[in-house]
């Protein structure tokens, strides 16, 4: 796969795919720009070569509430450009995609400027599903040929796919110009490949996978890997640990009915399974907090049975503090830590604990360490002890699936 040391970019017009994707407020202002910033060192290197730089992005999804125009994040890329590289020119926002007028602003760039392309989602054939395309297979050459690759790639010299976020998707914007252009890994993109893939084939031993989140089939999958690559212990908590718990305990049927909810009631069977096969590698909650009058309240899973379950009605909502100490003990003695960490319902303070105990023991152990996740890394940010972790990955989805085994279609034809 080429990177940015293959090519000469003076003077060339350079799409470059970003994932700016972030969370809006109320007054649909973006309120997180951990993303932004994640591109600065592909764009400053790209100014100082004096390309000629076109920025294609997308903000959510059509029927979203966030599903917006991009011109707020032409704006922002603006600002942190100028405080993190001193550059002044600003970021030019056009508000088409592909259409003539686009492409003859393009034709018009100054070496060192840059345009911000409208949200690439909505050109409905950037969104369309083949049939048969969710079961893994990628329709590369129909991703090619789309009006967004056809039109735009008459005025571009070179592209650049930096957005690591994106590399699970199949999309015209992410798969569709490497087929037709010289194209080539942005800086970030290169960093999380380098990144993900040395914490699969060489990490430093114990190697600790911290499982958690609603995603379980992913964990689950990332969980199966690891431990085939010789992970020292799986740590496992939210929705992925209550479906372990499942397997071996009486959970409730609260909890039952969330696993039903998120269609992952087969993953109870794959996970005991896994379990039997690793014992002792796989390390799962030994209590749990459920809400009880309004309160948090600890019990151990062996108590929990139809009798003396505490609350019937409400699932199980976080890992318990024996567990949090037991898990701290082995984070501690880690050399390299990855987490998908969320451990609980952090959306409800009092459910918070096992994550924030978890991260904090992360951030505290000296090992090598790398978040996974939006809702990992959102914690660790409020924590304010994000800079005290090894990376941090702008993909959730794409990281999780390059753990998994899984082949990323924006890395697959990055390789041809």
């Amino acid at each position: 796969m080429k990177t940015m040391d293959d090519f000469d970019f003076q003077g060339k017009a350079v799409l470059v795919r970003l994932d700016l994707n972030s969370p809006l407020d109320e007054n649909r202002e973006i309120a997180d720009d951990r993303r932004f910033l994640s591109h600065v060192d592909t764009l400053k290197e790209l100014i100082e070569k004096n390309a000629k730089i076109v920025v294609v992005a997308h903000q959510s999804r059509p029927g979203k509430n966030d599903f917006t125009t991009m011109v707020r994040h032409a704006k922002r890329l603006s600002e942190i450009l100028k405080e993190k590289t001193g550059y002044d020119r600003g970021v030019k926002y056009e508000e088409t995609l592909f259409g003539t007028y686009a492409r003859n602003t393009i034709k018009n760039l100054d070496n060192g400027e840059i345009l911000m392309l409208e949200n690439v989602r909505f050109d409905s054939e950037e969104v369309y599903t083949y049939p048969g395309e969710n079961g893994g297979s990628c329709p590369y050459a129909k991703k090619a040929d789309t009006h967004l690759v056809r039109k735009l790639s008459t005025v571009i010299d070179i592209y650049i796919n930096d957005a690591f976020g994106t590399a699970h998707r199949c999309q015209p914007s992410v798969v569709g110009f490497p087929q037709v252009l010289p194209s080539c890994a942005g800086r970030l993109m290169q960093k999380e490949l380098e990144i993900l893939n040395g914490v699969i084939s060489s990490p430093e031993h114990p190697v600790t996978f911290i499982l958690g989140g609603a995603k379980a089939d992913d964990s689950i999958e990332v969980a199966k890997r690891a431990l085939e690559n010789g992970a020292d212990k799986i740590l496992v908590g939210g929705l992925v640990g209550n479906i372990f718990l499942a397997a071996r305990f009486w959970i409730g049927d609260a909890s039952i009915d969330v696993i039903t909810e998120n269609n992952m009631l087969d993953q109870i069977d794959i996970a005991g399974r896994l379990f039997k096969r690793y014992r002792g590698r796989i390390i799962m909650p030994s209590d749990v907090a459920v809400e009880k009058n309004g309160e948090r309240f600890e019990i151990g899973v062996e108590e929990l049975t139809e009798d003396s379950h505490p609350a019937k009605d409400c699932p199980l909502l976080d890992i318990g503090s024996t567990t949090v100490e037991e898990y701290k003990n082995i984070i501690k003695n880690s050399k390299t830590v990855l987490a998908n960490a969320v451990m609980g319902l952090v959306e409800k303070e009092n459910f918070t604990y096992g994550t924030y105990e978890t991260l904090t023991a992360i951030a505290n152990s000296g090992a090598f360490s790398v978040l996974g996740g939006g809702s990992t890394v959102a914690a660790a940010r409020k924590l304010k002890i994000d800079d005290k972790f090894d990376w941090m990955s702008t993909g959730g989805g794409a990281s999780m699936d390059l753990l998994a085994g899984k082949k990323l279609p924006a890395v697959e034809v990055l390789k041809r």
